[in-house]
Formats: C-alpha cells, sequence, structure tokens
C-alpha cells in the first residue's frame, strides 16, 4: 500500500468504498501477522474473499494480547485504553499520526465545520495527565487547530469553566464542550446555565459509578441543566483512528471511510448490513493495523449506514473513557 493510495482513504466515494476496503484486507491479511494468523485459524482463505460480509473481523480483545500491526516499524505512538485496576489494557500501535490527525479532523469538519469556527472545550483529563489517551490526543490538537484562546481543558475548573461558556454564549462564540458522562453531570449540576452557542458532545463514561445511567437518561439530564433540544455524542475507541458522531437522540453517522456492520449474537461470522447484533467496524484510517475489528458493543444498524449503541455483549470487559478520570 504506498503512501499516495494510503492519501485517498479520506476522498473515497462511496461507490469506491467495497473495492478500497478489499484491497486493504488483501494488504492486512498479508502483511499483518496477528490478523494473517487469525484468518488462517478460521480456515479462510483471503483470495476468495469477493465481498466485506465475508471479511473475518478481527476481536477487539487481539488488542490486549498482541502487537497488532502491519509489518515491523516504530510506533510513533501507542495509544492505550483505559481499565479497571489490574485489567489489560489494549494498546494501538499506530505508525502514522497523521492519518490519525487527518482523519479526525476532517471528521469534525464533516460535521460540524472548519475547527477555527469553534472554542473547543475537553472536560477530560489533560494531555500531560494522560499522554497515551487517543481520545485526549485528538481533544487536544482540536484544541490546537482551533486557535481560541479560550480552548483548552478545564476538568477540575468546573466554576472557571461556567464562567468561560457564560462569556462564550455573550459573545455568540460556537463552542463545542466535550466531555465524560459523568463529568459532564457534575457539571451540570452544580453550574446549570443556558446554552444556544454551546454544543455538548459526551464519550460515554458512567460504568464504575455508584449509579450506573444510560446514554437517554444522561442526555436528559444534560438537556435540561443546559435547556438545549439535543445532546451530541461521539464513538471512538483507543483501537479505532476514526469517529462517529451523533448529533441527537443517539443515532450515529460515520465518515465516508467509516462503515458498521452488525454481527448476529449467536453466530459471530454471520454478518449484517442492516438490524440487531454486535458492532463490527471497518476502519479505513486503520491501515496500519486493522481496519476490520469486531467490538463488544451491541447496537442496531439502520439502512442507511447509521446506528445506535444499545450497549455491550455480554462478558465483555469495563473499558473505556468511562474510566478515564478514575
Amino acid at each position: 500500500m504506498t503512501k499516495e493510495r494510503s492519501h485517498k482513504i479520506f476522498s473515497i466515494n462511496e461507490g469506491d468504498f467495497e473495492q478500497f476496503a478489499l484491497e486493504i484486507f488483501r494488504f492486512q491479511a498479508a502483511h499483518n501477522p496477528v490478523y494473517r494468523d487469525y484468518i488462517s485459524a478460521l480456515a479462510v482463505n483471503p483470495g476468495d474473499i469477493r465481498s466485506l460480509l465475508q471479511v473475518p473481523f478481527l476481536p477487539i480483545q487481539f488488542f490486549k494480547m498482541h502487537k497488532v500491526q502491519v509489518m515491523d516499524f516504530e510506533a510513533a505512538a501507542v495509544f492505550e485504553s483505559s481499565g479497571t485496576t489490574g485489567a489489560v489494557s489494549s494498546k494501538h500501535y499506530v505508525r502514522d499520526l497523521n492519518l490519525y490527525e487527518t482523519s479526525f479532523t476532517k471528521c469534525f469538519e464533516l460535521f460540524y465545520g472548519p475547527v477555527k469556527n469553534w472554542c473547543i472545550i475537553g472536560l477530560l483529563p489533560s494531555y500531560l495527565e494522560r499522554t497515551n489517551s487517543s481520545l485526549v490526543y485528538m481533544t487536544d490538537k482540536l484544541i490546537r487547530k482551533s486557535e481560541h484562546p479560550q480552548s483548552g481543558f478545564y476538568l477540575n475548573e468546573m466554576k472557571q469553566l461556567a464562567l468561560v461558556l457564560a462569556g462564550l454564549e455573550k459573545q455568540k462564540q460556537k463552542t463545542w464542550l466535550i466531555g465524560v458522562s459523568f463529568a459532564l453531570l457534575d457539571f451540570a449540576r452544580h453550574y446549570p446555565q443556558p446554552f444556544t452557542r454551546t454544543h455538548v458532545v459526551e464519550t460515554g463514561g458512567m460504568k464504575s459509578r455508584k449509579k450506573e445511567m444510560i446514554r437517554t437518561e444522561v442526555h436528559d439530564v444534560l438537556k435540561k441543566a443546559f435547556q438545549l433540544p439535543a445532546v451530541h455524542s461521539e464513538y471512538g475507541m483507543t483501537e479505532l483512528l476514526s469517529q462517529a458522531y451523533s448529533k441527537g437522540e443517539g443515532r450515529f453517522y460515520c465518515p465516508p471511510w467509516m462503515k458498521i456492520q452488525v454481527r448476529d449474537a449467536e453466530d459471530p461470522f454471520l454478518v449484517k448490513s442492516e438490524g440487531y447484533g454486535a458492532i463490527n467496524v471497518i476502519d479505513l484510517a486503520n491501515l496500519y493495523s486493522c481496519s476490520f475489528i469486531a467490538t463488544d458493543d451491541a447496537g442496531k444498524l439502520y439502512n442507511d449506514g447509521s446506528f445506535e449503541v444499545l450497549g455491550r455483549v455480554d462478558g465483555s470487559d469495563l473499558r473505556g473513557c468511562s474510566l478515564m478520570a478514575i
């Protein structure tokens, strides 16, 4: 896979997605030892794969047990998932950070427009406190790209954040407030105020709290506290270099270089292009790791490619953004 070819990931047309994804599949099946061995263990011949519905998806747990990478390279970054004490974390060895930065920047602009039009605020651990978080890396870069003087992380400065947001509202400044759910709920409880220019974006994060709340409950509290018609959501994870976004009601949409499939709960090799099941993600930006990942999330896939996340597959580990600030 040439560098010139890899740049086409972010300008891909809907009609070309399957052909390009199958090209990446063959590339990774040949040059990613972990993925190659997994395919071999399934007795699948990569040359026989003619459709994305036939492609084997690597269980996400492999990122905990192995170095999932194409060929041998010195990683530019190693992103690591958060987890419970003593649990094994997933590690994503990233060869080219430019791929990640291009992915999240183009994705942001696809959903929200130019980054420089926004003040970006993270209710998350700061980059210096958690240097191996892909979410914090993304937010930090968006903060810098925005070039707004009040963009930044405000995790332990909620009173100051309330004053900043009130001032931004008066200035009619578009603001993107991204945070883990429990931190947003804490902020909403202590500093409710009306938002007209501020988009609240939750990334999940209620597990391990004293009271776990589902997404709709979280959104209802936030909408009431901030007088918002909708709360947005981000769907991403350590093992992916792309994100999907929801602008309300928990229905996510992918950028053109990312697609969702669902697999049957009883037969993981029965893959569907719509309906209920466990979520499989095709992320073409994962060029040098694995673009075909079977996640632990359960969901519903619509015929337009959008999807909902309905929970976790039974027995899956507690992980992700929900644990970042513990």
